[in-house]
């Protein structure tokens, strides 16, 4: 059974299978009481903001505030660095959507930062599959969705290898077969200049205050649904 994700790319045979997207991740020291009276933030909920190149946030137990989000978003030949380092300019430049959503917490000091990759389809949907005469079965391309759909696919791999109908071997996603993504150089560049493309999306959005065109034409042309 694979169940490799973002490292679907080093086994073999499977390079353009599912592409390691890079998401990277600070979390701020502790905030005073004051700055969470500021900002407002008492349910704990998790946040987004919803842009096409996003980000996402959730207030810590012990009172900080962790954002993640993309920072170089893919390495040439679906490589993975293997260190979960975080560059400087990924760092600064979460710090800075950090302080754009919640001024308050402009002074707080970053104690800690980290990345990882996920597995991205070339349409980027979810697909979990079993073959029984070949023995192999497979599920992924969660695109950043695993805590919740990998727990959901994990219980159809099972009704799909003991051969049981079910509720959820009838999902959508069951036996899916998404293409294969562009050899290089192209899939490099196309990922790159259609993040590029968003940025800008996201750029036209914030200064018109309405949906972009542009992030709408991008995601028709990436496949992106």
């Amino acid at each position: 059974m694979r169940a490799t994700e973002g490292y679907t790319a080093g086994l073999r045979g499977l390079r353009r299978a599912l592409v390691p997207m890079n998401s990277s991740m600070i979390v701020t020291e502790p905030l005073p009481a004051g700055a969470w009276e500021e900002i407002g933030w008492a349910g704990r909920e998790v946040v987004s903001d919803g842009a096409h190149v996003y980000v996402y946030l959730q207030r810590t137990e012990d009172g900080r505030i962790a954002i993640g989000g993309r920072g170089v978003p893919y390495r040439y030949g679906s490589r993975n660095d293997g260190s979960g380092d975080t560059a400087p300019a990924t760092v600064a430049s979460l710090r800075e959507k950090l302080i754009e959503m919640f001024p308050a917490a402009a002074g707080a000091e970053i104690d800690h930062a980290w990345s990882g990759v996920l597995g991205v389809p070339r349409d980027w949907c979810i697909s979990v599959a079993a073959d029984p005469g070949a023995g192999l079965a497979w599920a992924g391309g969660y695109v950043g969705e695993g805590v919740a759909a990998a727990n959901l696919a994990g219980r159809t791999l099972r009704d799909l290898i003991l051969g049981e109908r079910s509720e959820l071997t009838t999902l959508p996603w069951v036996g899916r077969a998404p293409r294969r993504w562009e050899p290089e150089p192209l899939r490099w560049g196309a990922i790159h200049s259609v993040y590029a493309l968003y940025r800008r999306a996201d750029r036209n959005e914030q200064r018109g205050r309405r949906p972009s065109r542009l992030g709408r034409l991008v995601d028709a042309l990436s496949g992106r649904r």
